[in-house]
C-alpha cells in the first residue's frame, strides 16, 4: 500500500510538471478540491468527452444530446428529493479536528480484509507455482476462509446499517472495528450526522425578491425536464436516450485523493427512456454495453469490475458501478442505475404539468422508465492517467517516463523533429507540420538533444516522433518513432498521415465497438 501511494503522489507531480492538472489558484495558495486542467490535461479530456459523445450519438440512432443550464428551478431540486435527501453521513475525529465520511471508513476497512485475502492467495500462487489451484486454495484455506467469514459479516451489518439508515449503527460499527483517525491514530469519534452537499445562492436584484438556487448537484434533472420537448421536437419514439456533459457541484467535506473527488467536477450522462417493465432488461443491456466501451481503450480488462449496491436510492431498483483498479483500490467510474419513473414522476407532481408519454404502438400514455448511466470525466481522465503511467529502464542504464495514453485519446498525436537546427531541416519539418496539423494535434519540436525530445513526448503520451534528417532532403523520408515499443522505422512523407490516422483517430475506438 505504502509503494501504491508513492506512485500515486508520482502521477500526481507528474500531471502538474507536464501540463495535465493544476491546483487552482495555486499563487494564492490554492482552494481546496478544486483544480484546472493544463494545455495537455484539457486536449485529454476533450478527447475522452469526444470518445464518450460520439459513442452515445453517432453508434446510437435513438440517442440524441442537450446541454441544459446550471441554474435551474430551486422547486426541481425538491421535486428530485435533493433538498431532503442528498446527505453524506460525516463523523469527526476530535482529536485531529478532521471530518470523514463514516460510510467511506468503513468500506475502507472492508477493502483491507480484502486485501489480506489476496495477499494470502498471492503467496500460495507463488509458493506453489503452475500447480496452484486457486478457485480451490479461496474455497478451502483456512485463513482465506476467516477472512471471508470476516469480511461478509462486516460488509451484511454495513449493508444493513445504510439501508436503514441507522446513524447510531454506523458510528458503533467504527468504534467495534477499532478503525482509527488516518491523522491522529486515535479513535475519539463524534456521533454521525448527515449534512446537504448542495451548493446555494441567489437569484434576483434585491435582498427581497431573490430567490434561492442551486448548483446543480448533477446533470441528470435537466435531461429529465427536457425529455418531452427532445421527444416531440425530435419525434422521438420509446426507447430512445438523451445524453449530456456538463458540470456539477457538490459541497464534498471529505475531497481527497486528487481529482477523484472534488467540489467542481464534469459528468457524461445518458437517460434511456423505457417502457415500464422493459427496464431491467435495457438496464442488463446497457450495463454490459459501458463496460465494453471501457475495455475497448485496452488499459486491461483485468483492471475494471462490477460493484453491486448494496443500498439502492430511494429512485432506482437496481444500480451497479463500473470500478477500475486505481493505486488507491477500485474505485468507482461510472454507475449504471435503473430510476424507474420516480424522477418523470415527481416532476410531474410538483410542476402540475402533463408529462406522459403517448406510445403509437400501445395506444395508450404512460410515464417512462429511465436506466441511467453516468461517469465521471474527472475520474475517467484519472483512471486513464493512472493506467499510462510507467517509470521504464532502459538499457544501459538510462531511465523514462511514458504515458502509454490510448493513442486516440492522447493531447498531442504526433510531434515533428529537425534533426538539426540548420541545413533546411527545420523548414522541411515546418512543412510536415503545416500539412498534419489540420487533421491531428502536432508539435513542432527543435530544442534540445533528439534524445531529450523523444523523452519529453513520451512524458505527455505522444503516439508518434517524426524526425527530419538529411536523407530526408533527398528521397522525402523520415523516421517515425513509436512510443511505446520506441522502434524506429523510415517512411514516405506522402504515407504519414494514413499510417498516423489508422491508429490515433477515435474512429478506431468507435469501431471496436460497432
Amino acid at each position: 500500500m505504502a509503494q501504491q501511494d508513492e506512485v500515486f503522489k508520482k502521477i500526481v507531480s507528474h500531471a502538474k510538471e507536464y501540463g495535465f492538472v493544476f491546483p487552482s489558484s495555486e499563487i494564492y495558495d490554492g482552494l481546496s478540491a478544486v483544480y484546472d486542467y493544463g494545455q495537455n490535461g484539457v486536449e485529454l479530456k476533450n478527447n475522452i468527452k469526444r470518445y464518450w459523445w460520439d459513442s452515445m450519438t453517432l453508434l446510437h440512432d435513438n440517442i440524441v444530446g442537450i446541454d441544459s443550464a446550471i441554474f435551474m428551478h430551486p422547486t426541481i431540486w425538491k421535486a428530485s428529493g435533493h433538498v431532503d435527501a442528498f446527505n453524506d453521513p460525516l463523523i469527526d475525529n476530535r482529536d485531529s479536528k478532521k471530518r470523514y465520511r463514516a460510510d467511506v471508513l468503513i468500506e475502507e476497512a472492508i477493502a483491507k480484509i480484502e486485501e489480506k485475502i489476496e495477499k494470502e492467495v498471492k503467496k500460495a500462487a507463488k509458493r506453489f507455482g503452475d500447480s496452484f489451484d486457486e478457485a480451490m486454495f479461496r474455497e478451502t484455506n483456512p485463513r482465506v476462509l476467516e477472512h471471508k467469514a470476516k469480511r461478509d459479516a462486516l460488509h451484511q451489518r454495513y449493508s444493513d446499517a445504510m439501508n436503514a439508515g441507522d446513524l447510531n449503527e454506523l458510528r458503533q460499527i467504527i468504534l467495534d472495528e477499532e478503525i482509527v483517525c488516518p491523522i491522529s491514530g486515535t479513535r475519539n469519534w463524534t456521533e454521525v450526522r448527515q449534512f446537504n452537499l448542495m451548493f446555494s445562492t441567489e437569484m434576483g436584484s434585491t435582498a427581497d425578491g431573490a430567490m434561492k438556487v442551486y448548483l446543480r448537484p448533477e446533470t441528470a434533472q435537466g435531461i429529465f425536464v427536457n425529455y418531452l420537448n427532445v421527444q416531440k421536437t425530435g419525434r422521438m419514439r420509446i426507447p430512445f436516450g438523451i445524453a449530456q456533459i456538463g458540470k456539477a457541484f457538490r459541497n464534498e467535506i471529505v475531497a481527497r485523493q486528487f481529482i477523484f473527488r472534488m467540489r467542481e467536477f464534469e459528468q457524461m450522462e445518458m437517460q434511456f427512456f423505457v417502457r415500464p417493465g422493459e427496464e431491467l432488461n435495457w438496464f442488463k443491456t446497457w450495463k454490459e454495453w459501458r463496460l465494453k466501451w471501457h475495455k475497448a481503450l485496452g488499459l486491461g480488462d483485468e483492471k475494471y469490475r462490477y460493484h453491486d449496491h448494496e443500498k439502492l436510492a430511494h429512485y432506482a431498483n437496481a444500480a451497479t458501478d463500473i470500478e477500475f483498479q486505481m493505486p488507491f483500490g477500485f474505485k468507482e467510474v461510472e454507475g449504471i442505475h435503473s430510476r424507474t419513473n420516480f424522477d418523470l414522476s415527481q416532476h410531474e407532481k410538483f410542476s402540475g404539468k402533463n408529462i406522459k408519454y403517448f406510445d403509437p404502438e400501445l395506444n395508450e400514455s404512460y410515464v417512462p422508465y429511465v436506466i441511467e448511466t453516468s461517469i465521471g470525466v474527472d475520474r475517467m481522465f484519472l483512471s486513464v492517467l493512472c493506467s499510462s503511467y510507467e517509470e521504464q529502464q532502459l538499457e544501459g542504464g538510462d531511465k523514462r517516463v511514458v504515458l502509454h495514453l490510448p493513442a486516440a485519446l492522447a493531447p498531442v498525436k504526433c510531434a515533428v523533429m529537425p534533426l538539426v537546427k540548420k541545413d533546411g531541416l527545420p523548414e522541411k519539418a515546418r512543412e510536415i507540420v503545416n500539412d498534419l496539423k489540420f487533421d491531428f494535434s502536432t508539435h513542432y519540436d527543435e530544442k534540445d538533444s533528439i534524445g531529450k525530445r523523444y523523452r519529453r513526448q513520451d512524458a505527455i503520451g505522444t503516439p508518434y516522433c517524426i524526425t527530419v534528417d538529411h536523407q530526408t532532403l533527398e528521397d522525402n523520408t523520415v523516421t517515425l518513432r513509436h512510443r511505446d515499443t520506441m522502434e524506429q522505422s523510415r517512411v514516405a512523407i506522402a504515407d504519414l498521415h494514413k499510417l498516423i490516422h489508422d491508429n490515433v483517430s477515435i474512429n478506431s475506438l468507435l469501431r471496436k465497438l460497432a
